[in-house]
């Protein structure tokens, strides 16, 4: 999946502990998007008083700059937020995907509210390497160790490749993977068939509302049909908000960019993985010698 050939995507990290600190990695960033030829105005998602700096340094070029409060674009899951990147690119960068595009993570918040969320941020920042691979775009990650921590910095040193510890996607992600999941509980409820209705029923009942319940009903029996044929009962455990089901299919998936490509167009295939990652907090997947466990964790 990785050729070695070069990429259009200029994927940069800048790491600060200050305020000027911030200002002084963006800056002469946006002055580069600012010249570069041919690129709409650079973006960047960050906190609001960063953005509040940034107005403040680049003086009357500010009215050429897009800001966006990263709270306002992190609002879901990792998954989300690759989809909304990739929208976002498609609907307003240059040719070719031609964009500066500055993005700080919400790292007080959803990003870095667990070590188990701090993962999947960390497999979105891999993943960017491969699924904007063939875009001219160039982002600036931006990483305030006053909110990320080092532990967080130091993981994402190494999905930049122009830092010394960069690793290839493939293999980090293969490394955050072999951490085995945990045993389903003993009373985990198991059923033969993963029906739509049954699955909605149950989630109502460990508490989810009822439009939360059909999602996650939705990407149940999406996934499902996408891991056809199955090997095993569909599994289900969790209260609401965290609703956990898991499934089992016969055959390896061997895809990490499994559910982080959107489907083709037309009805085959269905959106499968993809509509359960965009749906779900956690779409987890583990291959063996006997084929692919996936489990799904709402929220």
């Amino acid at each position: 999946m990785t050729t070695g050939e070069p990429s259009p995507f200029d994927h940069r990290m800048a790491v600060f502990d200050s305020d000027d600190g911030f200002v002084t990695a963006a800056l002469p960033f946006l002055r580069e998007g600012l010249g570069a030829s041919g690129e709409p105005p650079p973006v960047v998602i960050a906190a609001p008083r960063n953005l509040d700096l940034l107005r403040d340094a680049l003086s009357s070029d500010a009215k050429d700059v897009t800001c966006i409060p990263h709270t306002e674009w992190y609002t879901g899951s990792a998954a989300n937020a690759i989809a909304r990147a990739a929208a976002y690119l498609t609907a307003h960068a240059g040719p070719g995907g031609g964009l500066h595009l500055v993005m700080e993570p919400v790292w007080s918040g959803r990003a870095g509210r667990s070590a188990r969320e701090t993962t999947e941020w960390i497999r979105y920042e891999a993943f960017a390497n491969l699924l904007f691979a063939p875009m001219s775009t160039t982002a600036l990650c931006a990483y305030d160790t006053r909110t990320a921590g080092p532990a967080v910095v130091a993981a994402a040193r190494r999905t930049h490749p122009e830092t010394e510890v960069y690793e290839d996607p493939l293999r980090l992600a293969a490394e955050l993977d072999a951490v085995p999941l945990p045993l389903p509980p003993a009373d985990a409820l198991s059923l033969a068939e993963p029906r739509a209705t049954t699955v909605r029923g149950w989630a109502v009942g460990r508490g989810l509302p009822a439009a939360d319940a059909e999602l996650f009903a939705a990407a149940v029996t999406e996934t499902a049909a996408a891991l056809a044929p199955l090997g095993g009962d569909l599994l289900l455990w969790g209260e609401a908000p965290a609703c956990v089901a898991e499934l089992r299919s016969v055959r390896r998936l061997d895809d990490p960019l499994a559910g982080f490509v959107p489907p083709a167009a037309g009805p085959d295939p269905g959106p499968g993985l993809w509509y359960a990652r965009q749906v779900c907090a956690y779409v987890d997947i583990r291959d063996d010698a006997g084929g692919a466990t996936v489990r799904l964790q709402y929220a």
